[in-house]
């Protein structure tokens, strides 16, 4: 769905560019053209459309807005307003904004456009200027259908796709295209383009010893922010049986006063079903659970409808369970769902965190027992016939790796002879250490010392923004659901980084703090869970059922004729999955499936 587009072309004299630029989004748009408003004036216009859209114009302005922008003290905040506040505060505008958003400010006065997305991405804005203007949209393709930009596609943007599985902002996978940041704006005057944060994460690292305080006030807002998400009547729930789900399913049904309706995914495959958990929340908390048992055929139909809907290659193959719970959603007339989504990125629920803290110990040790004692012994020959000092030997290795870099190393690309993988004139365009350099500075931007939240500040950029919140915000988008992030509100997320890292991680604990503070609500057993989340067993289907490892194998078969992979490196991957490991190896396969189920549902 297209909510939010526009363009300024300071060269254009009259509405004929404009009114030409409407018609042809019109035919990009997947939404009905009475469910759009537009205001075109010469030489630029605005169009918004779907959730919480807002427009509003006078003389040389034009604003609009997305989603469900507010005031810091709550009140609703509409395009007028932005009108109204743009005079006074300019470029630190969206600082003034609050909640879910994505907002354009057209100013035909000074030939500038500005715009602005969310703290935490949950919406999108691409753009990319040209002689004399600039196009915008929440999609990137419909940005790159404008005539000045095309839809030439950025090699380097392929190759951080394979890393990622997703594009990273700032990159497009389309050349000149660029995506904001959480948190970021973008400024469009004097023929350039000025970027910056206007929020930034305001970590505390000093211990604290007020838990009973501060467990309250978590427990009021956790209140707050769900009750701020839920519409009553027409509000159901996502469940996958983990922390998060289950808390904002079991908010909801103390906000209502009864059940609620929550929508969970199973697999019948091994390790990847948790619907026992699901089972038990629901149990505990009274809740109106609906369970579907994802099959096949399901991934089948899904994948042509993931390359069709998201505007760029996109391979968290948790789209396809996600998918299936809005529709179900929908199907039964509700209209907004809920996500847990965020907890583990604000309150330090992921693995990586304790792992990292055994590998971060060794920099605390003094530098003579390192480097003096400890690893030339380690280095003896011989020693690495046995176990415990070959496992020495590798703990070492990975400690000395510096954070960000060091989590890479269980990366399939990280881990692959480049020269081996990819052909050779796409890897002379392209530079490999890109990533790295994506990581590293999102990681020591992060305003704190300590480690463990300056991951959290990664995973809020890379697993939240550019991927869970896509994958959760296209496909219920797709079954024609809006979804809301409760663990995500502004306040939460604040709140969070007040929280001292000892109380997010404490030794080998995740979640200490929320954990603690929920101790007794939530069901004991899904409190002491490993994490899951909706995984999807696409690399045992695949390998298992015909008509998937069809469709992989014609999928592979058509990629394999493009010059970026090398085709000796495509058959080992097709053998490694048909003789060794299903699952870890099914996950590149996942990725160049849908690549190429994305460029040829475009005809590149």
């Amino acid at each position: 769905m297209v909510e939010l587009t526009g363009w300024l072309d300071a060269q254009a004299q009259d509405t004929a560019a404009a009114q030409a630029a409407w018609e042809v989004l019109q035919a990009l748009r997947p939404v009905r053209s009475e469910q759009a408003q537009a205001a075109l004036q010469a030489g630029a216009g605005l169009v918004a459309g779907g959730v919480g859209a807002q427009l509003a114009e006078q003389e040389g302005l034009l604003a609009a807005v997305v989603g469900h922008p507010r005031t810091a003290a709550g009140a609703p905040l509409d395009a007028r307003a932005l009108l109204e506040l743009w005079p006074r505060h300019a470029g630190n505008l969206a600082a003034q904004v609050h909640g879910p958003f994505a907002l354009a400010i057209i100013d035909r006065r000074n030939d500038s456009v500005y715009l602005a997305i969310d703290r935490v991405g949950a919406h999108s804005l691409s753009y990319a200027p040209f002689v004399g203007g600039i196009v915008f949209a929440d999609r990137a393709d419909v940005v790159a259908a404008h005539p000045a930009v095309g839809r030439s596609l950025d090699a380097q943007a392929l190759f951080d796709y394979l890393y990622f599985y997703d594009v990273p902002a700032p990159r497009t996978i389309y050349q000149g295209v660029s995506k904001l940041l959480p948190g970021e704006y973008a400024w469009f005057r004097h023929g350039r383009v000025e970027r910056g944060f206007y929020w930034q994460m305001n970590y505390r690292d000093a211990a604290r010893d007020d838990f009973h305080a501060m467990a309250e006030r978590f427990r009021a807002l956790l209140r707050q922010c769900v009750g701020r998400a839920l519409e009553p009547g027409v509000t159901a729930a996502f469940l996958s049986g983990g922390t998060d789900s289950s808390t904002v399913a079991g908010v909801m049904c103390e906000l209502v006063g009864g059940p609620v309706r929550t929508y969970s995914i199973g697999f019948d495959a091994p390790g990847f079903d948790e619907l026992e958990y699901a089972r038990i929340a629901a149990r505990h908390f009274g809740l109106d659970a609906r369970e579907y048992y994802l099959k096949p055929e399901d991934i089948l139909a899904a994948i042509p409808l993931i390359a069709r809907w998201y505007d760029e290659p996109f391979a968290n193959e948790s789209a396809v369970p996600a998918y299936h719970c809005a529709r179900m959603a929908a199907q039964d007339g509700y209209r907004v769902m809920l996500a847990g989504d965020g907890g583990d990125e604000i309150f330090g629920g992921n693995a990586r965190y304790a792992k990292q803290k055994v590998f971060e110990a060794w920099q605390h040790l003094p530098a003579a027992l390192r480097t003096g004692v400890i690893e030339p012994l380690a280095r003896l020959p011989g020693l690495d016939r046995l176990p415990p000092l070959r496992k020495l030997q590798s703990y070492i290795r990975q400690a000395n790796i510096p954070l960000p870099e060091r989590m890479e190393s269980y990366n399939f690309i990280y881990r692959q002879p480049l020269a081996e993988m990819f052909q050779a004139d796409f890897l002379a365009a392209v530079d490999p250490s890109e990533p790295a350099r994506l990581l590293g500075e999102v990681y020591h931007r992060a305003a704190s010392a300590s480690y463990v939240n300056r991951m959290m500040h990664l995973d809020l950029k890379f697993t939240l923004a550019d991927n869970d919140l896509r994958k959760v915000g296209g496909m219920t988008a797709a079954a024609g659901i809006e979804v809301r992030y409760p663990l995500l509100d502004d306040a939460m997320v604040e709140f969070s980084a007040e929280v001292p890292p000892d109380w997010k991680v404490k030794g080998q604990y995740l979640r200490w703090f929320f954990k603690q503070a929920l101790k007794g609500w939530l069901p004991q057993a899904i409190i002491d869970k490993r994490k899951h989340g909706f995984g999807l067993p696409f690399g045992l289907w695949a390998r298992e059922h015909a008509g998937l490892r069809e469709r992989v194998e014609d999928r592979l078969s058509d990629f394999g004729r493009r010059a970026l992979l090398n085709p000796q490196y495509i058959d080992r991957l097709r053998r490694d999955h048909a003789e060794g490991h299903a699952t870890y190896f099914g996950k590149m396969l996942w990725v160049i499936v849908t690549l190429e189920e994305w460029l040829a549902a475009r005809g590149l």
